[in-house]
């Protein structure tokens, strides 16, 4: 019988040891149906029309279907097999101090999380499960990080944003074994802090399409072939992806004789070590989330206020990048709020995605195609905060 999939919504908390991870495990060993995790915001519809559970899969090799957004911010589902996810679970094991208990602190429709849980299955180790609902917080990470087991390495995985608000509540990682940081660049001043606290920090680079995370501070764990084709980083080896959920067509463009065509810009040092140097298409990164530009204004341009706007992002301390909304209201003496506009969105996006600034201009900048001018839109943000 054919590999059905199945949609299951993603919990927090305990809950994830009770329902998602037993149910990931089942994936794993062939024994239950490919798994959907399905986010509980305003997301959610979105991502059930694009990825179909309803319809067939497109092999049965495939365990999980990670959902994502691309430049366009149309759903994607990464189809990721059972064989992939435990290479790199075990590649990351061997590339640390070996199999050890996990604290779980990303949510599992985020490969991140996924890759945790896989990590945990592998070890034989139940892992800790933090609790996100209603957002991250310092204390309760220091409350469940003194549950986990002494007597085997412990690990975790965070994003930027989760590391600087714990190095500013004075949070305590220096007994962590490894404290694996991704999904966004990992400013130095961040470093430099968490050496000082001796926190033994790994930065790390990946993606979905790979598995999570498959470089380890520069370096490509093994068997992970990374190179170039025309300035963007590739990736080949056992953790690569079968292709995009209903979307042959995206899956030509990002895979090319078997490696994963990225759309981040890099540049690869003679003895191997890989440096990411920006994105190539127009996504954000903001507290470790990929959120694409174009779906924000999608959603905002539906606003009774909004004639027209552009999304950008703009560097920031804690958040990597700060979404900015720059908008043309449709009348001058009618502009939304901030509170208006993310109050209006949150319908539509992820928490992630909501604008945290709002600049209203007479005339939007445009290119002769009537596209936004991003470069301009930059500009002009930049220039008011100066």
């Amino acid at each position: 019988m054919a590999r059905t999939l199945h949609g299951l919504t993603a919990p927090t908390g305990p809950a994830v040891l009770e329902t998602f991870l037993p149910a990931l495990a089942a994936t794993l060993d062939g024994a239950g149906p490919a798994l959907l995790p399905l986010p509980t915001g305003g997301s959610r519809p979105a991502v059930i029309e694009a990825l179909r559970p309803d319809l067939p899969l497109e092999s049965d090799e495939v365990a999980v279907v990670v959902p994502t957004s691309g430049s366009t911010g149309e759903p994607k589902g990464v189809l990721l097999s059972a064989d992939a996810l435990r290479f790199a679970a075990r590649a990351s094991h061997r590339r640390l101090a070996g199999p050890g208990q996990w604290l779980l602190a990303l949510p599992v429709t985020h490969v991140g999380g996924i890759q945790v849980l896989v990590r945990a299955l592998e070890a034989r180790i139940r892992p800790v499960a933090l609790d996100l609902y209603g957002g991250f917080d310092a204390h309760a990470f220091t409350v469940a990080a003194a549950a986990m087991n002494s007597t085997v390495p412990r690990y975790v995985s965070l994003v930027p944003t989760q590391v600087r608000r714990l190095l500013d509540a004075d949070a305590d990682l220096a007994g962590f074994d490894a404290v694996l940081v991704g999904a966004a660049a990992f400013p130095d001043e961040l470093r430099r802090r968490c050496d000082e606290r001796g926190w033994r920090v790994v930065e790390t680079y990946g993606m979905s399409e790979t598995c999570g995370g498959v470089v380890y501070d520069g370096k490509p764990l093994d068997e992970v072939e990374v190179g170039l084709l025309d300035g963007r980083l590739t990736i080949g080896g056992p953790v690569v992806f079968r292709g995009y959920r209903l979307r042959p067509d995206l899956t030509a463009a990002a895979l090319v004789a078997g490696r994963h065509v990225t759309q981040d810009l890099g540049r690869i040092d003679p003895d191997g070590t890989v440096h990411v140097l920006g994105r190539a298409d127009d996504v954000l990164i903001t507290g470790g989330v990929n959120v694409a530009a174009a779906a924000v204004e999608r959603v905002l341009g539906e606003h009774p206020s909004v004639a027209a706007c552009a999304v950008v992002g703009i560097p920031d301390a804690e958040w990597g990048d700060r979404v900015v909304a720059v908008i043309q209201p449709v009348r001058g003496d009618l502009v939304p709020t901030v509170g208006e506009l993310r109050a209006f969105a949150a319908e539509h996006l992820e928490p992630p995605a909501l604008p945290r600034e709002v600049v209203a201009v007479g005339m939007l900048p445009m290119l002769a195609s009537g596209k936004p001018d991003k470069a301009a839109v930059r500009s002009l943000v930049a220039a008011r905060a100066s």
